[in-house]
């Protein structure tokens, strides 16, 4: 099975492409002020949760000063970021990572492990880091790791990456074969566990069966619209509604695949992707879930360097996604703001306070813990 590594490793997983060095902290990408009054309003009060991202655009170490205080003034409360690599001890390695991050700023970062975390990381000002899981090889190896790693504090899990796993068929496999016993069984394991199912990156008949499979609401961590924009990382309506009907969540991604190459994204087509999961899903189950970074990415040459090679690297893996000729970002939602400029985008498009609030965060907040329990 080739390498499962995603860009989302390459960008922002836990640096292990010397590349990332390249990318250098940016302020925010709207200027103080420019905000709605009322928009700065909500979003202060508001919990805020990326459903996947990571705090830094970085490579192995911790961060610097100046990243920090980048972060720490994004007001996000909370964030899902992957921690997994393809090897167990690699993965390991990371969760230590995270251990030392929030150790080393006890003052930014906490690590959530329950859903009163998330509360407490708002009221205290912090960034809440949920760990979690995009794929899925050493858990194909030993299924007890699942176990292993919710004591480490991983309590998203997502079931396949893009390509067939013993779990399931990820989005990329044209058979579209579905769950396998094996993967039934995780679905079981993760519901009796309390861990998130995340089905993402899952192909269509892997995704439909799993909601029906799962005891416990699911996750849709990132995603887009396929009645918006026909892509196998988007999921078409039917599975949409029946992600909405068990409950469940789905956070809309900030990537190109949100239109047809070569147009590159803009916040215009997020909240149509936004707008059209509302329409299908109902309110109460949309959010955002960037598959991006807190920190702004820059793009010098040597970046666009980096992106080209591993845009190649993906292709000759057979992981790459159809479209990814364009950079793995929205330019214009781009940095620690990107969160208050869909909530001043929604409020432009006409969507109430209380819808701004749900998709900032109170959804996610109240989904996790139908699955974690409310503790």
């Amino acid at each position: 099975m080739p390498d499962p590594n995603s860009r989302r490793a390459f960008l922002i997983s836990l640096g292990r492409a010397a590349a990332l060095a390249t990318i250098a902290p940016q302020v925010f990408a709207e200027a103080a002020g420019q905000f709605p009054p009322e928009i700065t309003d909500i979003y202060r009060k508001s919990v805020v949760i990326d459903t996947l991202c990571a705090p830094f655009t970085s490579s192995d170490s911790l961060p610097d000063k100046a990243a920090i205080d980048t972060v720490r003034k994004s007001g996000i409360t909370a964030i899902n970021f992957t921690i997994s690599g393809p090897t167990y001890e690699e993965t390991v390695n990371n969760v230590a990572y995270i251990d030392a991050l929030v150790e080393e700023s006890p003052d930014v970062f906490m690590v959530v492990r329950q859903q009163s975390d998330i509360a407490r990381a708002k009221s205290e000002g912090k960034i809440g880091i949920m760990p979690g899981f995009q794929y899925t090889q050493f858990l194909e190896a030993d299924t007890s790791r699942i176990e292993t790693f919710r004591r480490l504090g991983v309590r998203i899990m997502q079931l396949t990456y893009n390509n067939r796993s013993i779990f399931g068929d990820g989005c990329l496999e044209p058979s579209n074969a579905g769950l396998s016993k094996a993967g039934l069984r995780a679905v079981q394991r993760m519901n009796e566990l309390g861990v998130a199912v995340d089905l993402s990156h899952s192909g269509y008949r892997t995704t439909s069966e799993a909601i029906a499979a799962s005891k416990k609401p699911v996750l849709i961590t990132h995603s887009g619209c396929a009645s918006i924009y026909t892509h196998p990382r988007n999921k078409p309506d039917e599975v949409m509604k029946a992600l909405a009907d068990k409950g469940s969540y789905f956070g809309v991604y900030l990537m190109p695949y949100l239109v047809a190459s070569p147009t590159v994204p803009t916040r215009e087509h997020v909240i149509n992707h936004v707008l059209g999961a509302i329409n299908i899903c109902g309110a109460d189950h949309v959010g955002i879930g960037s598959d991006g970074s807190i920190q702004a990415i820059s793009l010098s040459p040597e970046q666009k360097k980096a992106f080209d090679e591993d845009i190649a690297r993906r292709k000759k893996l057979g992981i790459g996604a159809p479209g990814e000729d364009r950079y793995p970002y929205v330019p214009d939602v781009n940095g620690p703001d990107h969160m208050e400029v869909i909530a001043a985008e929604l409020q432009k498009r006409g969507q109430p306070s209380s819808v701004i609030e749900k998709v900032l965060g109170t959804n996610f907040q109240r989904i996790i813990g139908e699955i974690w329990g409310t503790a």
